[in-house]
């Protein structure tokens, strides 16, 4: 059922999905026409390499509702998901990974929670399985941020989130790696804002192939964690 109450920017930074972008523009489209009548579909391309980018072009040109916007170089998802947010004009930024992870009755059941909070924040209700290495990795990361931002949200750093454009569109990301989902907690944190988390079951991906565990990742991850923690002392 259509819901006039909800302008929405759906928002999913990409590299490299090929294989993934054009079923989930898809999908997005499918879900926006029962859910609201006034949306966006925005994609940013962290200079993939796989045409990618060529793809959307090719929909966004008999599409006007699609918009693709490329960086000219890799930013380690951050900077991406940074100029989706900038780039967003509708009143509700939804954001999910280009591999299109989260089923579309959660994303109906999800959306709605917005009218009540600023953030809504999918986690996943399940344990997954992993190795004792990024168990020991999540862990103190995890900790460090507990310790060095006073945030406490179960999987911070999910591929889903609902945010109210208002308390992020005067944001300024410092972060240019995946860190900039703990960035957006801490800017709406700062403006007061209230978070619901909503769980769900993230879905594994049928293509492509995700960097985020890679080493030069989490090195900057690290790296943009200090930097935000620095601008904070200013």
């Amino acid at each position: 059922m259509q819901d006039n109450r909800y302008s929405v920017s759906f928002v999913m930074p990409m590299f490299n999905e090929r294989e993934n972008i054009g079923r989930a523009i898809g999908v997005v489209h499918s879900i926006a026409a029962r859910l609201c009548s006034d949306y966006e579909i925005i994609v940013v391309d962290d200079a993939s390499k796989d045409g990618s980018a060529d793809l959307v072009q090719e929909i966004a040109s008999g599409d006007g509702r699609v918009r693709l916007f490329r960086l000219e170089n890799n930013t380690n998802f951050g900077g991406a998901l940074a100029e989706g947010f900038r780039r967003a004009t509708r009143d509700v930024i939804l954001y999910m990974d280009s591999d299109m992870p989260v089923a579309i009755e959660d994303i109906e059941a999800s959306l709605p929670l917005i009218s009540g909070c600023d953030v809504v924040n999918g986690y996943s209700k399940i344990k997954k399985g992993s190795t004792l290495k990024r168990k020991v990795i999540s862990f103190t990361y995890n900790l460090m941020i507990q310790a060095l931002f006073g945030l406490n949200v179960r999987d911070i750093n999910s591929g889903y989130k609902i945010i109210r454009r208002d308390i992020i569109k005067d944001a300024r990301f410092v972060s240019r790696s995946p860190f900039v989902d703990v960035e957006l907690f801490i800017h709406a944190k700062r403006k007061g804002g209230t978070i619901k988390q909503f769980p769900l079951i993230f879905r594994l991906r049928t293509g492509g192939e995700s960097t985020i565990a890679r080493l030069p990742v989490i090195w900057a991850t690290f790296r943009d964690m200090m930097k935000v923690r620095f601008s904070l002392l200013k």
